[in-house]
């Protein structure tokens, strides 16, 4: 993400990960995507917004984003209406310059109230109203959208898809065209529900048949004949990994062409797998500068985006608990019939379970604590914490009423980052509640002592949770049931 995120305050991991300032300002030497310049460098600062560049590209990106998945017949959807006026309060009036889209979107659509394509529909509408979909006002947004994942990605697909995009866009071009979810085979495009590598799922017939998926070769050439026609100014990566990021960026390398600017996946306080599975290393600008855009955040409940977690961030689930896992059977069909967010839905509910773990529901009464500390709010502690991570260049955002946008306005504009003893107490939470964690599951609202000792520091930075034979356990997302391990020592020499 982009705004004043402050010079070194990265908490514990920051020395691993490094400051985002400090990334910005890196010699990156012969790195392949530096041609304009170097990720993350703050370009300007509009109404308070920073903006900075994306990938290695010329491409400049708000440090908050619009997202568009749920302009649909969902509960608690906006209309055109309320769209109109979310645009024009953020992008008008201060500074966000990116919206977010994918010929897929809305978000359910039933084909009826709400058809896919109808928010790419809306917002051509709106620069088209607003003078922004052609000449000089095109330049004050940045129009991020997705072609569908899977088989559908193919050369002939990819322009096609493309030229579809921008009827209904009412423009000349995208700023940034992505791959919705990889065209080969990845657990990550599983959406977290397992990361497990599956032979045999790489090896089907839907993958491999008919001469299998689309190579990085032909993916790479295809995204430049867009680029050459004036189509697309850059293109990304969603839902997708270390792998298919470098395997982009080098084949693109390989052939002379445009390599990705850019890769979009999920990303929170509970929720930091980018960190330590090789995306933050290949977006580094000393590798691939490539960075990324961080998504999905349900906050509040419209538009897209993962900062809180489909709403469990925002602390709306603490006291009354989502739907499906309510012990009350009245209770959790009043809120199935009075969906307060996804997670109160049948369908959605059960499909977002690794939100709602209890490692995670720990860690979310954890990080309240903290927020309350500090005199803020869970959610403005999730999305400034977000903000300060290297790795982020921007977070797309979801809303479901003005004052929630004026919120997240008002937590990107905020120039000081969130204090080193503040983060400190966010990764020692996260390695406590991590699964398997270092503190038991609080009982009777009592916290129990530590299994472990406390969290110990190392040259001021490192930090390792010992086990009485030596054993240091660490892991940076609670979503999973993964805990890495190493010995106390290793850990250190990392």
């Amino acid at each position: 993400m982009l705004m004043a995120s402050g010079g070194s305050s990265g908490g514990l991991f920051s020395n691993f990960f490094g400051s985002k300032d400090n990334a910005a300002n890196a010699s990156i030497g012969g790195s392949i995507n530096s041609g304009k310049g170097t990720t993350n460098e703050v370009i300007k600062t509009v109404n308070g917004m920073r903006q900075r560049r994306l990938g290695g590209s010329d491409i400049c990106v708000s440090e908050l984003g619009l997202g568009s998945q749920r302009v649909s017949a969902d509960f608690n959807a906006p209309n055109k209406e309320q769209v109109f006026e979310f645009l024009d309060t953020a992008i008008i009036k201060h500074g966000v310059n990116l919206i977010d889209t994918a010929e897929q979107y809305p978000i359910p659509s039933d084909g009826k109230i709400a058809k896919e394509g109808d928010s790419e529909l809306v917002i051509g509408e709106w620069m088209k109203v607003r003078g922004m979909d052609k000449g000089e006002g095109r330049k004050k947004v940045v129009i991020a959208s997705k072609i569908t994942g899977g088989r559908n990605v193919t050369p002939k697909n990819i322009k096609r898809d493309c030229s579809a995009s921008l009827q209904r866009l009412g423009t000349d071009y995208i700023d940034v065209y992505q791959l919705h979810w990889p065209a080969r085979y990845s657990p990550q495009s599983n959406w977290g529900q397992s990361l497990a590598y599956n032979i045999e799922n790489d090896k089907s017939p839907y993958y491999r048949g008919m001469g299998g998926p689309t190579s990085f070769e032909e993916l790479c050439l295809a995204m430049q004949d867009l680029i050459d026609e004036g189509k697309i100014r850059g293109w990304g990566l969603c839902n997708d990994n270390a792998y298919g990021l470098t395997g982009c960026t080098r084949t693109a390398k390989g052939l002379g062409v445009t390599p990705p600017c850019s890769i979009q996946g999920d990303f929170s306080l509970i929720d930091r797998k980018s960190e330590e599975n090789g995306v933050a290393e290949a977006a580094s600008p000393f590798n691939e500068n490539g960075e990324m855009l961080h998504f999905w955040l349900e906050q509040y409940n419209n538009f897209t985006t993962f900062d809180t977690y489909r709403g469990m961030l925002t602390g709306k689930y603490i006291n009354r608990p989502a739907a499906i896992d309510n012990e009350d059977r009245s209770k959790g069909k009043e809120l199935l019939a009075n969906p307060r967010g996804r997670m109160d839905e049948f369908g959605w509910g059960r499909t977002l379970y690794r939100y709602r773990t209890d490692a995670a529901q720990e860690a979310i009464l954890e990080y309240s604590k903290i927020a309350k500390s500090a005199g803020i709010s869970l959610t403005e502690l999730s999305l400034r914490w977000c903000r300060q991570r290297s790795l982020v260049t921007t977070s797309l955002v979801g809303h479901s009423n003005i004052k929630q946008l004026q919120e997240s306005i008002d937590y990107f504009t905020k120039s000081d980052p969130l204090n080193e003893q503040i983060m400190w107490e966010i990764d020692v939470s996260l390695v406590d509640f991590r699964p398997g964690g270092g503190r038991t599951a609080p009982q009777n609202g009592d916290r129990e002592p530590p299994i472990f000792p406390t969290m110990a520091r190392v040259s001021g930075s490192a930090c390792a949770l010992v086990h009485a034979n030596g054993r240091a356990i660490y892991s940076t997302y609670l979503t999973y049931d993964v805990i890495h391990t190493c010995t106390f020592y290793e850990f250190l020499r990392i």
